[in-house]
């Protein structure tokens, strides 16, 4: 019976580890494909605090995946010796030794897990919103306006220009606009 607890170990962390490392490669190619886009729109400090995260959830479950590996595969180069008391005392301090490696990567998986929610969240709450106007300076081929872009389309280019009583909605065609920038304010 003693002897059979290790293969069984062995077994469950084969499947941490595969788990752990799908996780990883899901996670690194999200962040490749899709991370950055979300990152760029944060101010400085949340983007530094939400890469962290993101880095420490890499961390996490790099080192549950090495764990894993460990605990399912034994140390690299140890010798396993076949004989008697010898056996048996190896193989009571080999489960120890891959029961705490794979507490320990299951512990990293949640950790990682959590961080890199907590990175998602970050950039979740603390991005600009959407649904503010975006205040651009546009210039035609025979003069300079500056306002808050409404929409573009067949019609051209449409902004609010002026403020408070005096705003007023102005489309220009867009054979007219030379460039579109986008600025803090207008003058």
């Amino acid at each position: 019976m003693e002897f059979s607890q290790l293969p069984e170990l062995r077994r469950r962390a084969e499947g941490w580890r595969n788990g752990l490392a799908g996780l990883t490669t899901l996670l690194a190619v999200l962040a490749v494909l899709k991370g950055r886009d979300n990152l760029a729109d944060l101010p400085p400090s949340a983007r530094t605090l939400a890469m962290l995260l993101l880095a420490g959830a890499f961390t996490l479950l790099l080192i549950g995946t090495l764990l894993a590996i460990r605990a399912s595969h034994g140390r690299p180069g140890e010798e396993i010796v076949l004989g008697g008391q010898t056996l048996r005392r190896w193989t009571e301090r080999e489960v120890e030794r891959a029961g705490r490696a794979l507490w320990a990567a299951s512990a990293c998986c949640v950790l990682g897990i959590l961080s890199a929610g907590l990175a998602v969240g970050v950039a979740w709450s603390l991005s600009a919103p959407s649904g503010a106007p975006e205040t651009v300076k546009v210039r035609t081929s025979k003069s300079s306006l500056c306002g808050e872009l409404v929409g573009a389309g067949q019609d051209g280019l449409s902004l609010w220009t002026g403020s408070g009583n005096r705003k007023q909605l102005r489309t220009l065609p867009l054979g007219e606009v030379v460039s579109v920038v986008p600025t803090k304010s207008c003058p």
